[in-house]
C-alpha cells in the first residue's frame, strides 16, 4: 500500500487504501493504532476532524476497515473486562472534572452527586455555585457518534422531570475524538431539541465557559 503525505489546506477525500496504509505505518512503529491527538502529528495521515466528520472518529475507522483483532465483546469475559474499563474510565473522567471544577469554584461550591430529591436517582453528576447561579454538569464518555446520540437521548429523558429543570445543565462529553463542531450538529439536526438551559459541550468548549464565570467568595 501507498502512503499518502498529509498537507495543509484543500485536497481530495483519502481512500480507504490511503488511510489503511497510514494507519498500518503507525501500528508498525508504535504497537498500537494512533488516537485523535496523534492522527494529527502524524504525516501519513488526514487531520483527525476529517476523520472524525467521515467515519465517526478512530474507532469507526477501525471498525469500517474491520481492523480490531476482536469484534464480538458482548458476552462472557470481554463483556465483563469491558464493563471494568469503561467504570474505571467513567470514574477516573469523573475525577478530572471533579479536580478542574473545584480549582476553578472551590472546594465548598461544587456539589458531587448532587440528588434533587431523596430517590438516590434524581441526581445530577455535579451542582456548582457561583456569582452567575447554579448549574449542573453530567459527564459522559461516547465510544463514537452513534454511542453519542444514544447518551443524549437518555440524558435528555432523565432530565425531563420538574426537578431536573430547576437549573441550567451542561451535558458534558469527554470523548477527545469528538469535537464541538460534531455535536452542535447533532444538537441542530435533533428532532427532540434541547430546551434553553440544556447544553451539549466538549471538555475545550466547558473550560472556556467556566473560565468566563465568577467564583463565589466565602465571606
Amino acid at each position: 500500500m501507498t502512503l499518502r503525505t498529509q498537507k495543509i489546506g484543500h485536497q481530495k477525500p483519502w481512500t480507504l487504501e490511503e488511510l489503511a496504509a497510514g494507519l498500518e505505518e503507525y501500528r508498525k512503529n508504535n504497537s498500537r493504532y494512533p488516537t485523535a491527538p496523534e492522527v494529527d502529528r502524524f504525516p501519513y495521515l488526514p487531520s483527525a476532524r476529517s476523520i472524525e466528520r467521515r467515519f465517526g472518529g478512530m474507532i469507526g475507522l477501525r471498525q469500517k476497515l474491520k481492523l480490531d483483532s476482536q469484534s464480538d465483546f458482548r458476552s462472557g469475559k470481554h463483556s465483563s473486562e469491558r464493563a471494568h474499563l469503561i467504570n474505571n474510565r467513567a470514574h477516573k473522567t469523573e475525577n478530572i472534572v471533579y479536580e478542574f471544577l473545584i480549582g476553578k469554584f472551590g472546594r465548598e461550591f461544587v456539589h458531587r452527586e448532587y440528588f434533587f430529591v431523596d430517590d438516590k436517582r434524581t441526581r445530577a453528576d455535579f451542582f456548582i455555585y457561583d456569582k452567575n447561579g447554579s448549574f449542573c454538569v453530567d459527564v459522559f464518555y461516547p465510544a463514537n457518534r452513534r454511542n453519542l446520540t444514544g447518551c443524549l437521548n437518555h440524558k435528555l429523558k432523565k432530565y425531563r422531570s420538574d426537578h431536573m429543570k430547576k437549573y441550567p445543565v451542561i451535558f458534558l462529553q469527554m470523548n477527545e475524538e469528538i469535537f464541538q463542531g460534531t455535536l452542535d450538529e447533532l444538537v441542530n439536526h435533533k428532532q427532540k431539541t434541547l430546551n434553553k438551559d440544556q447544553h451539549l459541550m466538549d471538555w475545550d468548549t466547558f473550560k472556556a465557559l467556566c473560565g468566563s464565570r465568577d467564583k463565589l467568595k466565602v465571606a
